[in-house]
């Protein structure tokens, strides 16, 4: 695989690079979904199943032809020249690196659920300043709590809302890319 490549972030120049061809955005997409180690025919067959509007099992074999060697020849190299994947020619093996999310926010702009993070930090801030001065100005019955109790569940409840904002942004991923959503036609 290809490890000695440069791990610095991308360009925006890289980015939309990247983005400009969209069998390059379907394997992005599949690879993000999948968020694994997977075949070179498994990519194939998603990236041709969207571009033909079919699903894998019913792809012709001259459909499935023409997007493995555009992916062979083009793609898929230039995806593991960028660093965004690690690609093994000899066993056909793809694994996407940690700087295929940088692609989250263009890909997933407008078809991934948004939650009202912000909502929910700015809640838990002010509760956590409700509940400090409650106990600061003896307000029953905040003020049964010791600042221990407090501190920590108020640590304990920002590690969790955190961790659960984490683990949503990394597994929400919709099936199907963008453009297969899009009501701009």
């Amino acid at each position: 695989m290809n490890d000695s490549m440069n791990r610095t972030e991308l360009s925006r120049d890289q980015v939309f690079e990247v983005l400009q061809s969209m069998r390059r955005r379907y394997a992005v997409h599949y690879l993000r979904r999948e968020n694994c180690t997977v075949d070179f025919a498994d990519i194939t067959d998603h990236v041709a199943a969207w571009e033909y509007n079919t699903s894998p099992t019913d792809l012709l074999s001259e459909q499935r032809k023409r997007v493995y060697i555009s992916l062979y020849q083009t793609h898929i190299p230039a995806l593991a020249d960028a660093g965004i994947i690690d690609y093994d020619p000899e066993s056909g093996k793809i694994r996407p690196t940690s700087r295929i999310r940088v692609f989250d926010d263009y890909l997933n702009m407008f078809t991934r659920p948004m939650l009202p993070w912000d909502r929910y930090y700015r809640g838990l801030a002010l509760g956590s300043v409700l509940l400090i001065t409650g106990i600061w100005i003896h307000f029953y019955p905040v003020a049964i709590l010791s600042w221990f109790v407090a501190i920590l569940g108020i640590l304990t409840a920002f590690g969790i809302l955190s961790a659960t904002h984490y683990w949503y942004t990394q597994n929400t991923v919709p099936d199907t890319p963008p453009e297969l959503h899009s009501t701009d036609d």
